[in-house]
């Protein structure tokens, strides 16, 4: 160490101390990564009932990235929507931290809390619009809370009726609009404020499948183009899989499982996940059944389209049993699995599993396999 480079290294230190005592005595946290706009940090829920106390979450640990289209997913009563709730406080965690681009909610006061809440908007299953106000006034409604002029308001509301498709029916009221057009007038409401997070709570439930896609098709271009983070609770696969890039599993209000969506399809470890991805029991029916040589294997890409074991049974000369297959498109990608009963040869199996490997297939031996 140089001349005076223990003095800077100590001054370095001091000021760092300061910085750390600084931020976290005004709710910030120091360390997290720079990417992450929500943490949520042993973050637990109890409610007391006339029949006792219900932990509806338990020491639940989580990160979301800036820009993350990001599913929390779950069966009914996991206590996805009571997590969704926490992210912004409308649920203060009885136990744990939720922190907002390093901010802790928990130490905040109502109006710091209420402030930050004009940067994390929600939407909801029913819509929630004010039913006697036309479809311009309801998106207009943040504004006037936020003393947005009325002129700049309703300028700003006709932009976000544009964006949402929705520009004709301005002078509408919701009981003239159908579920789709209703949640659209949610998104651009929700919009009003400039938030950096759109929390969706079961948002699409009430919708036919088709209504369904167009609305996630209109989450995701907002994502793109304004760099929003959306946060989905949903209790259906096929939205994650459509929308989102990384997924949260919650069972019985605890943390199952956590990854991207391609891993976690591709891939499930919990029994949560399984029961998720393979909702009619696919998972199960493989555990009744027995190969000696079995392997996985995961397709991802454009292999989901291609003949690749109906080619290697040509170019083998060999028959497989097939146990278990399942395709299906994740984000535009298709992505699945297949569980093989190779030949009892010993070499042919070999030569198989290398054809796969050479055409870049995720290829897992299962040797022994009982499911």
């Amino acid at each position: 160490m140089y001349v005076g480079q223990e003095s800077h290294v100590h001054e370095i230190k001091k000021t760092e101390r300061k910085n750390a005592l600084f931020f976290s005595q005004r709710g910030y946290r120091m360390g997290a990564d720079e990417n992450t706009i929500i943490r949520v940090e042993n973050v637990s829920k109890t409610f007391s009932g006339k029949d006792g106390q219900v932990e509806a979450l338990k020491n639940i640990n989580l990160d979301i990235h800036q820009g993350d289209i990001f599913g929390i997913i779950g069966m009914s009563g996991a206590g996805k929507s009571t997590l969704v709730r926490c992210l912004n406080f409308l649920e203060r965690p009885t136990e744990g931290h939720v922190f907002i681009d390093g901010k802790d909610l928990s130490g905040l006061t109502e109006k710091e809390l209420r402030a930050e809440r004009t940067q994390i908007a929600m939407i909801f299953q029913h819509f929630n619009l004010l039913m006697q106000r036309n479809v311009i006034d309801n998106v207009c409604f943040p504004m006037e809370i936020l003393g947005i002029s009325k002129a700049k308001a309703r300028k700003r509301a006709l932009e976000l009726l544009e964006e949402v498709d929705l520009a004709d029916k301005a002078k509408s009221y919701p009981a003239q609009l159908s579920g789709g057009q209703k949640q659209r007038v949610a998104i651009a409401r929700a919009l009003a404020s400039d938030p950096k997070i759109l929390l969706c709570d079961e948002a699409t439930s009430a919708l036919d499948p088709t209504t369904t896609k167009s609305i996630l098709a209109l989450l995701k271009e907002i994502n793109e183009k304004h760099g929003i983070t959306i946060v989905i609770i949903t209790h259906a696969m096929s939205v994650v899989q459509e929308i989102c890039n990384r997924v949260a599993i919650i069972d019985g209000g605890t943390l199952a499982e956590t990854g991207t969506v391609l891993e976690v399809f591709s891939r499930p470890k919990s029994r949560a996940a399984m029961k998720l991805v393979y909702p009619d029991g696919g998972d199960t029916s493989v555990a009744e059944m027995k190969g000696r040589h079995c392997i996985r294997i995961v397709f991802s890409s454009n292999s989901s389209f291609e003949p690749v074991i109906g080619n290697m049974v040509l170019y083998c000369n060999a028959p497989v049993n097939i146990l278990l297959a399942d395709t299906r498109d994740i984000g535009g990608i298709a992505q699945g699995q297949m569980i093989l009963q190779l030949p009892e040869d010993e070499q042919v199996a070999a030569r198989m599993i290398a054809y796969l490997k050479e055409r870049n297939l995720g290829v897992e031996e299962l040797d022994g396999y009982v499911g």
